[in-house]
């Protein structure tokens, strides 16, 4: 039973917890002490709100004393006064803990989710900068973590350009995952500029188109076979590099003189026209490729290891083999990337007088506006004299006229 006035006392709380019986006593004003079978003492307020009557519990006793509950139940029912629901508003609290999430956390959950359903060198990349990103702020609470943090990761990080812009991109990606959790309310990254950070994106590099001279070094630059043959190949098929590095024997029908390009993120599916040269290139990688799927398997036993057995050649390995080759013998001839070849066919092919639709189509890129749409022929047989007409072209190059003096063998 209550004391007088319904007012209870340190007194009788002390009593009741040594009789050990269970009970609830009110103090007045909603105001509960409870004690259970179990001994456990705590106090609880009870109120209207609308036309229901809940009840919360403000915490244990003696951990919370008469004097403190009263006070904690005083505030509540003000809050009620003023129209809030404490309880509503502790769920709501409960809940925004259990969302608040650190940017670990958030990361694992991106990477799960996410990151999984990317194309693989978006995922290459995206990761490389997650983890910069973890580095600064793994511990942080994702709430924590405001628009000049990323600014100051972006200046830190002392990175090109392109890098920097592919930080912010992936920073922004990855919080707008967790807006659409609803963790935050609105995006850090928005509104960061790369250009005010450091100022306008530098000129693009230009695609160079290597002349019959530069062709005629590189189709006779002594390198190791397999380099070679595979800076043949893109030269004389134009396909990007990435389709010759990941290509596979299953894909190369060398009794149709047929090569099959499956799609891809970049391109569509395609049937490259394979030339008599073409063919024996590839007879000829074939003795280097032993009993590999892929047509340019990897050399180094790490790199297998790695991707867990038989995987293809790392695509920096024929760039690395042509600035080897420039480095050593200094040629006369402009550094290159091996994604420079497609401009050089691309360009010879239009001196050749092969037709542009047809040279676009050679190197796999769509026809624009309503062709495009509605053009939907293969145009093989075209394609097929036009890579013809190139590969003559280039076995001009590789001969030369005499007068080019033959460099020293040096294996790159």
């Amino acid at each position: 039973m209550a004391s007088k006035g319904g007012l209870l006392s340190d007194l009788q709380l002390r009593q009741w917890i040594k009789a050990g019986k269970p009970l609830s006593m009110s103090d007045g004003g909603g105001l509960i002490f409870t004690l259970s079978a179990a001994g456990n003492a705590a106090w609880v307020l009870r109120y209207r709100h609308g036309t229901r009557r809940p009840e919360m519990t403000l915490g244990p006793y003696p951990a919370i004393g008469l004097s403190e509950a009263r006070t904690m139940a005083l505030v509540k029912r003000a809050e009620i006064a003023q129209g809030k629901n404490p309880m509503a508003e502790r769920i709501k609290a409960k809940a925004a803990l259990a969302k608040d999430w650190t940017v670990r956390q958030l990361i694992q959950d991106y990477r799960q989710k996410v990151l999984v359903t990317l194309a693989k060198s978006t995922r290459v990349c995206y990761s490389r900068h997650l983890k910069r990103i973890e580095n600064r702020f793994g511990s942080l609470s994702v709430r924590e973590v405001e628009s000049s943090d990323i600014v100051a990761l972006i200046d830190d990080s002392k990175l090109t350009w392109g890098e920097s812009s592919l930080l912010h991109i992936t920073a922004k990606c990855l919080f707008t995952h967790a807006c659409g959790k609803r963790l935050v309310n609105a995006n850090p990254c928005v509104g960061i500029m790369i250009s005010a950070l450091l100022g306008p994106r530098p000129p693009v590099r230009k695609r160079l188109m290597l002349t019959r001279e530069e062709l005629h070094l590189l189709l006779n630059a002594p390198m190791r076979r397999p380099n070679t043959l595979a800076i043949r190949i893109l030269l004389a098929t134009g396909v990007r590099g990435a389709e010759l590095f990941t290509a596979k024997w299953k894909d190369v029908h060398l009794d149709e003189a047929r090569w099959h390009i499956p799609a891809s993120k970049t391109g569509p599916a395609m049937d490259v026209p394979l030339a008599p040269e073409l063919i024996d290139w590839f007879k000829e990688l074939r003795t280097f490729a032993f009993r590999s799927a892929y047509v340019l398997p990897a050399r180094a036993h790490s790199r297998t290891e790695r991707n867990g057995g038989d995987t293809h050649l790392s695509k920096d390995t024929v760039r690395e083999s042509i600035d080897y080759w420039i480095k050593q013998y200094k040629p006369q001839v402009r550094r290159f990337t091996p994604h420079d070849l497609r401009s050089t066919m691309k360009s010879h092919m239009r001196a050749l007088g092969v037709p542009r639709d047809i040279s676009e189509m050679c190197l796999n890129h769509k026809l624009t506006g309503v062709e495009g749409i509605y053009d939907q022929h293969t145009y093989y047989p075209e394609r097929r004299q036009a890579l013809l007409t190139w590969m003559q072209f280039l076995m001009d190059c590789e001969a030369g006229d005499g007068s080019v003096v033959k460099e020293l063998e040096l294996i790159v």
